[in-house]
């Protein structure tokens, strides 16, 4: 396996540990009765804790920026652009996701920004590697 395919697998499972992390404290919080709902009194990260609001955001950030990695690593893997500028930025991208989770649950600003920037930048290095 790639480097890139390697560490979009492991983003994946990094978001399946923030799913829990949102959940475990949301479930605690609301009771399985309100997270189990239909969430019809509106969205979970509005009736959570501050900190606990801050994981869920984080983890819709993920899946935001999941997708532009996958189609920057699907593009490099099946365009056979794969070098060590684009291995280089897969890791970037996932050491970017990672830092990010406890940077905006703490609360750092601007570092969460600084951070999210790095990985994203990463990305588009890679959709550009793809092309060229």
């Amino acid at each position: 396996m790639t480097a890139e395919l390697t560490a979009l697998v492991l983003a994946a499972l990094l978001q399946c540990l923030q799913f829990l992390l949102v959940a475990i404290p949301a479930n605690r919080e609301l009771g399985p009765g309100v997270t189990m709902g239909p969430r019809d009194d509106g969205p979970l990260a509005e009736r959570v804790s501050p900190r606990t609001a801050r994981l869920a955001r984080a983890l819709q950030n993920h899946f935001e920026g999941l997708i532009l990695f996958a189609i920057a690593v699907t593009a490099v893997t099946l365009g056979d652009a794969a070098s060590t500028l684009t291995a280089a930025c897969a890791w970037i991208y996932l050491a970017a996701r990672i830092l990010y989770v406890p940077a905006y649950y703490c609360g750092l600003s601007p570092w969460r920004s600084c951070i999210w920037s790095a990985g994203w930048l990463a990305t588009v290095v890679m959709l550009v590697a793809a092309l060229l």
